[in-house]
């Protein structure tokens, strides 16, 4: 007996949404840079004495030499919980000051030691390394900067 071949109905699986998947996301993108970027720095702030958090504050200081304490934590988001202790301890090592603003003595100024300016020149070193490490060229490393910039300010203006 000749049995009738069987017709295969090409079922299609279900669409795949793949905007879950951690590669399609920025946030995972950005998260897993920074950590490799801190990584990358690791090493060489710590042979000089220093976090990476306080390797911001620091930059933050080669820049503007003294800055109220409320304008370095606006400066690099930070609330004054995580500013206060941070800025302690580079008094501690020696290479910034904290002083009250003689005009208000409500606002602390915070500025460098000659050490802490000292230490500027031998972060440029760090910066060379940390640079060649990125494989991108200064233009590069410039305009990403200025993307993640824009990025920032749009997520911060769009805050629930």
């Amino acid at each position: 007996m000749n049995q009738p071949a069987q017709q295969t109905t090409s079922i299609s699986p279900p669409a795949v949404n793949d905007s879950l998947y951690l590669d399609n996301q920025l946030c995972v993108a950005l998260y897993t840079a920074s950590l490799a970027m801190t990584r990358t720095y690791r090493p060489m702030l710590t042979a000089l004495g220093l976090t990476y958090p306080q390797y911001v504050v620091m930059l933050a200081l080669w820049e503007h030499k003294e800055l109220s304490a409320g304008a370095l934590g606006k400066l690099i988001s930070l609330d004054s919980g995580t500013l206060v202790p941070l800025v302690r301890r580079l008094c501690a090592l020696g290479l910034v000051d904290r002083n009250r603003n003689p005009e208000d003595d409500r606002s602390v100024l915070i500025s460098l030691t000659p050490p802490g300016a000292a230490m500027q020149q031998q972060m440029y070193a760090v910066q060379d390394v940390v640079s060649c490490a990125t494989d991108c060229s200064a233009a590069q490393r410039q305009e990403l900067a200025r993307s993640l910039q824009t990025l920032r300010a749009s997520l911060l203006q769009n805050l629930p």
